[in-house]
């Protein structure tokens, strides 16, 4: 079997499980964009995937990122995907996704290409279900990589096939998600991915700005440790950059050194 993840920190807890246990051998495969944020207009046809990459790139200078785009094909993926598949009848494909924006946007982008393999794919939905933690207290994980490798064991028994009724009415639901034109999505519960304001999370990122100047590297880590919703670091300082451009705080420091040469505060 191949299993698919859509986040860099699922693959090692992932692998450690299929370790411990022969039933899940298997080949894991990474979707490596965050589909939760940017543009998704015509995103399979190649004017929408350079649009989207053009965003990526002016999201990404000066980052510790920027040299990512280009190793991140997800297109080159999928078509790897779907020539394993079409060779090997007998193969199956588990795709895993937690309770977040980026696994559910990042699963009706894969699943919509892949309809001609219906049968043949298995979803593990890890929504709103409890696992035990490190201290033996039940929680309930968001992202798969919260979730103790031996804990993968008991969920590989929620895998259940992707239906003929999903892969009609999924689809059309990521048709009207891509086509609304908004850069950020937000999971309101099981499937439903929801559109918000390209300021969406600026209230959490103000949050932590003062009048007194601060590293961006400290404002970006207590906003992500205070977000009850997380996003990707790379589209926080995004925001602040945008921020800064409509006057609402002052970035100072040079780019080309880094993210810890920079400092934030409260515009004037």
């Amino acid at each position: 079997m191949i299993h698919i993840v859509f986040e860099n920190a699922n693959i090692k807890s992932l692998e450690t499980a299929i370790e411990m246990d022969e039933s899940l051998q298997g080949k894991v495969i990474e979707i490596k964009d965050d589909y939760a944020v940017g543009p998704l207009m015509d995103i399979y046809e190649t004017e929408g995937y350079q649009q989207r990459r053009d965003w990526w790139k002016d999201v990404l200078i000066n980052s510790p990122y920027g040299d990512q785009l280009d190793i991140a094909d997800d297109k080159l993926a999928v078509h790897q995907l779907i020539q394993q598949l079409n060779e090997d009848e007998s193969l199956e494909a588990w795709i895993w996704m937690g309770q977040n924006a980026h696994d559910v946007c990042g699963y009706y982008w894969l699943m919509s290409q892949l309809k001609d393999f219906a049968g043949r794919l298995q979803v593990l939905y890890l929504n709103n279900l409890p696992f035990f933690n490190e201290k033996g207290n039940i929680f309930y994980p968001t992202h798969l990589y919260e979730i103790q490798p031996k804990e993968f064991l008991k969920a590989k028994k929620l895998a259940r096939p992707i239906t003929l009724s999903e892969f009609e009415i999924d689809p059309d639901e990521w048709k009207k998600i891509a086509s609304d034109n908004s850069l950020i999505r937000f999971l309101e519960g099981g499937k439903k991915i929801v559109a918000k304001e390209v300021s969406f999370y600026d209230k959490h990122l103000l949050n932590q700005v003062s009048g007194d100047s601060q590293k961006l590297n400290k404002i970006i880590t207590g906003t992500l440790n205070k977000m009850p919703v997380q996003t990707g670091d790379a589209f926080l300082v995004w925001r602040l950059k945008e921020l800064a451009a409509a006057g609402k705080v002052a970035l100072s420091g040079d780019w080309n050194k880094g993210w810890k040469e920079i400092t934030v505060q409260l515009a004037n």
